[in-house]
């Protein structure tokens, strides 16, 4: 199996990329549908933050490359405003740099 890459899309309805008016009922129902299509895609969807108010989301997930996440929402008929690969810096990990006592 390959290693796979952490990546993270945007949505904004203001861009035409996450439904307006959106409810809770239906964005659990969108979810499992988009759940599916990652899978069949060999996406592993680690978190999803939703701003329904907002009209915002931004999915975290694990996948082998950016065509994969893109495969996946293009399954849903979900359109997003960007696909990155990143790489998380947080206190106490390796990808955070020491400066010198």
């Amino acid at each position: 199996m390959d290693a796979l890459k952490l990546f993270i899309d945007t949505h904004d309805k203001d861009r035409g990329t996450f439904p307006d008016g959106l409810t809770e009922p239906q964005f659990a129902d969108f979810f499992d549908q988009y759940q599916a299509a990652c899978q069949a895609e060999g996406v592993v969807v680690m978190q999803v933050g939703v701003g329904l108010g907002d009209g915002r989301a931004f999915c975290l997930t694990l996948a082998p490359d950016a065509e994969a996440v893109r495969r996946a929402h293009q399954r849903v008929g979900l359109p997003f405003d960007s696909i990155t690969e990143v790489r998380m810096a947080a206190p106490g990990n390796l990808f955070r740099p020491r400066k010198a006592a």
